[in-house]
């Protein structure tokens, strides 16, 4: 499974449709907002959800910005990944 990383999002599409996503929109000095996870049910089970927040994670690595987290999926995920609990804002 291959993503697409954009600006405030990363994707997965199959035959064009976007099958998994998930949002985090700017929200001021270098913090976003993780603030959706969506995966279609054709994939749900696969972890598609996880390994999409371990790119985020990652890119927020990459481009030194910290994250709130809005998205229920996402509360859930930093708390059994506390390896990325830096990527956090105060």
């Amino acid at each position: 499974m291959t993503f697409t990383q954009l600006e405030n999002e990363i994707i997965y599409k199959e035959n064009e449709k976007v099958l998994a996503r998930v949002c985090f929109p700017a929200c001021g000095d270098g913090v976003v907002d993780i603030n959706h996870t969506f995966v279609d049910e054709s994939l749900r089970g696969q972890g598609a959800a996880s390994r999409m927040l371990e790119c985020t994670a990652a890119y927020l690595r990459e481009t030194n910005r910290k994250a709130v987290l809005s998205c229920s999926y996402a509360q859930k995920w930093f708390e059994k990944h506390p390896e990325y609990s830096d990527l956090l804002a105060q």
